[in-house]
C-alpha cells in the first residue's frame, strides 16, 4: 500500500467549493452514507456562510482532510443550541474511496473526540452506521463508542431493501 500524505484542519470558508465536490464524489461512490451522489444541496455561497458560522459556535465543527490541497474528507460534530441538548454532538464522517485504508477514518474521529473534549460543551457523541459496514463499526468501537441499539429498518438502499442501522455513542468525561 502506498503511503499517502494528508493534513486535517478545521473547515474555513474558501473550502466551500472543494468540500461541496468532494461530498458530491462520496455520495456516489459508496452506499454507506445518508447523502447520494447529488451531494449536499448547497450553493457553493451557502456553504461558505454555513462554514462561517460554525465558528460562532461552541458545540459544531466541520474538519476537513487534505491531500495535495484537494479535500479527501470531512468530518464534522453538529450540535444543537437548545440549553438541553446542546451537549450532543452528531458525528458525520466521509472519506473518498481513494483514500480508505490509510487510516484516515480513524485519525479523525481522533481529532473529533478531542475537539469535543476541549469543547466543554459536548459531552456526549453519538452516530448511526448501516450494521453492513463492518469496517467503520470496527473503528468506531476501536476508539470506545459502544452501539446502544440497532435500529430495525433504519435505513435503506436504492432498490428499497430495508437495512439495520447501529446507533452508537461515547461519552466525554
Amino acid at each position: 500500500m502506498t503511503e499517502v500524505e494528508f493534513t486535517i484542519r478545521e473547515a474555513i470558508p474558501d473550502d466551500a467549493v472543494e468540500i461541496l465536490r468532494a461530498l458530491k464524489i462520496a455520495g456516489s461512490e459508496t452506499p454507506f452514507l445518508v447523502m447520494d451522489e447529488k451531494g449536499l444541496e448547497m450553493t457553493p455561497v451557502e456553504m461558505s456562510e454555513n462554514l462561517a458560522n460554525l465558528y460562532e459556535s461552541p458545540n459544531n465543527l466541520l474538519m476537513v482532510a487534505l491531500a495535495d490541497d484537494q479535500v479527501i474528507g470531512t468530518a464534522s460534530i453538529k450540535a444543537s443550541s437548545k440549553k438541553r441538548i446542546e451537549h450532543i454532538g452528531e458525528i458525520g464522517i466521509s472519506i473518498l474511496k481513494d483514500y480508505w485504508g490509510f487510516g484516515l477514518g480513524t485519525l479523525m474521529m481522533e481529532e473529533l473526540i478531542e475537539w469535543a473534549k476541549e469543547s466543554g460543551v459536548i459531552r456526549r457523541l453519538e452516530l448511526t452506521v448501516q450494521h453492513r459496514n463492518q469496517r467503520a463499526v470496527h473503528v468506531y468501537e476501536k476508539i470506545g463508542f459502544k452501539t446502544e441499539t440497532i435500529m430495525v429498518r433504519g435505513a435503506k438502499t436504492d432498490e428499497d431493501e430495508f437495512l439495520d442501522v447501529h446507533l452508537m455513542s461515547r461519552m466525554i468525561d
